[in-house]
């Protein structure tokens, strides 16, 4: 019995180190990049190289994490605004019926372990986000932020 699960259509880098009980499916993950234990990541989302996504995380469809992120345990990205499991007649909606709202991690940025990441948004190149924080908007390079809502603390 395995471990986790990887999709045949998942697209690895050389030298990707992968976990226990990781789900991956439809996205692609860089080289020399080290994804944690009980870690999902969605179709459609995109790791580049050199990353670490630490155990816990789920990266969701419409999430692009650019080379040298750093992702701390139980950072939850968010990809739908107003999310909702039933349509206007009642019944489940089909992927057709929601609106994703991509999400773009730049390069060489830090997210502490237990953020959440809103849909929509940019974490700019080598910023840091706080442990615990709840990104609601643009993060912008070079800077520190934190809290909840996540807020300009310094520059690096």
């Amino acid at each position: 019995m395995s471990n986790h699960l990887i999709s045949t259509n998942v697209k690895l880098g050389e030298n990707v180190y992968i976990g226990l009980f990781v789900n991956m499916y439809g996205c692609e993950i860089g080289y020399n990049t080290k994804v944690g234990a009980f870690v999902e990541i969605q179709k459609n989302a995109k790791i580049g190289n050199n990353c670490k996504i630490s155990s816990h995380t789920f990266v969701c469809e419409g999430v692009i994490i650019e080379d040298r992120v750093f992702v701390g345990h139980s950072v939850t990205f968010i990809n739908d605004r107003f999310p909702r499991s039933t349509n206007d007649d009642g019944l489940m909606k089909n992927e057709s019926e929601w609106s994703l709202e991509p999400t773009i991690v730049k390069e060489g940025a830090s997210i502490g372990s237990g953020s959440v990441i809103m849909c929509g948004i940019t974490i700019g190149r080598n910023a840091i986000v706080g442990a615990g924080s709840v990104v609601t908007k643009n993060v912008e390079p070079g800077t520190i932020v934190a809290g909840n809502p996540a807020r300009y603390i310094r520059g690096v």
